[in-house]
């Protein structure tokens, strides 16, 4: 767990401050939605294993009771049963007969039951749920050939098939609209008497006592905002929390995109699609964040060339877009991290969505610093690259180049490479189904590795000389091919969508440019060895101008073969390897936040004087206050 700190804050306004502190409230309390999005039961287990926590007064020394403290963290950390990234069912170390005696020491009154509902009851609902590795095993499952939906312990969708979803879906747009609404994105699809029914996200509907709470200080929050654009994005937000109207959410979302005034800015609702195995439903998401204006001028010097950028591509020009609109792009610090970005964050964020509001609208992108900042903090000195990086000469380059680069790739990740191309007309934007995330994910990663290597950053005084893209190129090959397999256990497949975008350019390029990469031994040990760096350039522009023909065309078929071959299975010697090696330094395979705490600071008339920082709050303090001060549903 790392700290993030908020550079700047203590020059801005009082003002300023007071809107941050506002609108972190409003992201704080959409937490239980994103629980319950990641699982129908979730919220009992985790109100039921905090109560354990806190009331338990046996043993606490124990085995069991340190194993179901251990379970409760990682519950809070991926906000419920499932791996954030793998998408597993949590292994609880605690036996069934310990749950059994922990839960009856406990309250009545301190437990989640319902009215009418015993112990007995609440034991006979989650015991099967935590302990029964066969049912509900995978949040999101993205195998080939099953039924997605069914499959998927997701709680998008409730006795419906993956065929009937699409069916449903595929109803509801018109082929003639330009404009087409994001059908899905804020409701659960279900059966109710044999019918299908959408339940939506709204303050009337499901969801919305929480959503109720969210509004409550969005309007708290529009009394401090710095310009009237501002206030009427909050207007528009509110209207679609009460509607659930998704042509409000478009309205919204191209307000938001030309709300380019003024420090402070934020993300709140239901917004990324990767939690859904149809690539459907957006799972809740908050932020707030300020701008760092002086790393900015980085990623002002990109958005001001996208033209340019659209125009040197390496995709056939029928796929480009010959005016590139509203490109914008900040490097900000976050102020508060809540929902599916909370505890563990993007540092690269590009909204909206809606591929008709990018093209006509244009569209936002941050890069966030103080979280690549932490990141890079944690990181140097560890160990990690001198066991990886296959020689001195690498390492040096990588020690030298790496944060700049990274930084790089992620700034043209988001604000050009999402941006970027055109579908042709007709192509339905949903029509890569299942693999749409992966291959969307893939061709803004080929965008940004293609650029990186471009004279045009050294011109534009973004890279120091011609030699630094290199520390990119094998930092990245490095984790597609080898390194981000310990974030997987032994026997499984990569499911995640960045993951699998990853391994899907790494082991093309591996493939089809074996003169130029290659996975060698070295002392018994594997590592990548690039023998010409030029020629990986050509392989990542010949792959990206076939993603973005996928993507354009909407060809199915394609970008599932690409992704079955390429993205989903490990060699499983490597990967024993890799994790054998890992292990031996000691290091957690993924990291997370602990937000800073917002305090108020009064004077005595009542009025406020200061938002204080609290930078000391601990991850099991933080989680329980949040489940007391934010427990909406």
């Amino acid at each position: 767990m790392l700290r993030y700190r908020l550079n700047g804050f203590e020059d801005l306004t009082l003002s300023q401050q007071i809107y941050i502190y506002c609108l972190a409230k409003a992201t704080l309390m959409g937490r239980d939605i994103t629980f319950d999005q990641q699982g129908k039961y979730n919220l009992r287990i985790r109100k039921t294993l905090e109560t354990i926590y806190k009331h338990y007064d046996g043993d606490r020394t124990s085995d069991d009771f340190k194993a179901l403290e251990v379970y409760l963290k990682r519950v809070w950390f991926s906000s419920g049963i499932y791996h954030h990234y793998g998408c597993e069912k949590f292994k609880p170390g605690f036996s069934e007969h310990f749950f059994y005696e922990a839960v009856s020491m406990m309250p009545e009154t301190e437990l989640p039951l319902k009215r009418g509902e015993t112990k007995e009851d609440l034991l006979d609902e989650l015991v099967p749920v935590i302990f029964d590795e066969e049912i509900l095993p995978k949040r999101v499952n993205q195998t080939d050939g099953v039924d997605l939906v069914a499959t998927s312990a997701c709680n998008f969708y409730e006795d419906v098939t993956q065929n009937e979803v699409e069916r449903f879906y595929a109803k509801l747009k018109d082929g003639e609209d330009l404009t087409p609404p994001s059908y899905g994105l804020n409701s659960k699809l279900m059966k109710r008497n044999g019918e299908i029914v959408e339940m939506t996200w709204k303050e009337e509907g499901m969801y919305g006592t929480a959503i109720k709470e969210i509004t409550s200080w969005l309007l708290k929050a529009q009394k401090y905002a710095e310009n009237e654009q501002q206030a009427h994005v909050i207007d528009l937000l509110i209207k679609y929390y009460r509607t659930g109207d998704l042509s409000d959410f478009d309205r919204y979302s191209i307000a938001w995109v030309k709300q380019q005034e003024g420090m402070v800015d934020f993300i709140n609702g239901f917004i990324e699609v990767y939690g859904d195995p149809l690539g459907l439903k957006g799972t809740w998401e908050g932020l707030v964040e300020f701008k760092d204006m002086k790393a900015t001028r980085r990623t002002q010097a990109i958005s001001q060339n996208a033209q340019w950028f659209e125009d040197h591509s390496p995709v056939a020009p029928q796929f480009k877009k010959a005016e590139v609109k509203g490109v914008t792009a900040h490097v900000i610090c976050a102020a508060m991290l809540g929902g599916d970005e909370y505890p563990a964050s993007a540092i690269g964020i590009n909204l909206p969505n809606a591929n008709w509001i990018r093209e006509t609208h244009g569209s936002k992108s941050v890069t966030i610093g103080n979280l690549t900042e932490a990141y890079n903090k944690a990181a140097h000195g560890n160990g990690f690259l001198d066991e990886f990086a296959i020689d001195q000469e690498t390492l040096d380059l990588i020690n030298r180049y790496g944060d700049v680069t990274d930084d790089l790739h992620t700034d043209l990740h988001e604000c050009l490479g999402h941006g970027s191309g055109q579908l042709l007309p007709g192509v339905d934007p949903d029509a890569l189904k299942a693999y749409g995330n992966t291959i969307e994910e893939a061709r803004a990663d080929l965008f940004g590795l293609y650029y990186v290597a471009d004279h045009k950053l050294v011109e534009l005084g973004l890279t120091p000389d011609d030699e630094a893209y290199k520390a990119q190129y094998y930092s990245y090959l490095m984790n597609g091919l080898l390194t981000q397999a310990i974030r997987i256990k032994e026997g499984d497949k990569i499911e995640e969508a960045h993951m699998r975008n990853r391994a899907l350019i790494a082991n093309w390029v591996l493939e089809h440019y074996s003169q130029a990469v290659q996975l060698v031994k070295k002392d018994g040990k594997t590592y990548v060895q690039i023998t010409d760096y030029p020629a990986l350039r050509h392989a990542f522009a010949d792959l990206l101008a076939e993603i973005q023909r996928i993507k354009s065309e909407g060809d199915f078929d394609t970008a599932r073969i690409l992704v079955e071959k390429y993205a989903v299975n490990l060699n499983p010697e490597l990967h024993h390897e890799i994790l054998e090696r890992y292990k031996k330094l000691n290091l957690a395979p993924y990291k997370g936040f602990i937000n800073p705490w917002m305090k108020l600071e009064f004077d005595e008339e009542g009025n406020v004087t200061k938002v204080l920082l609290d930078y000391t709050e601990s991850y099991e303090h933080q989680m329980l206050r949040y489940s007391d001060e934010y427990g909406t549903l």
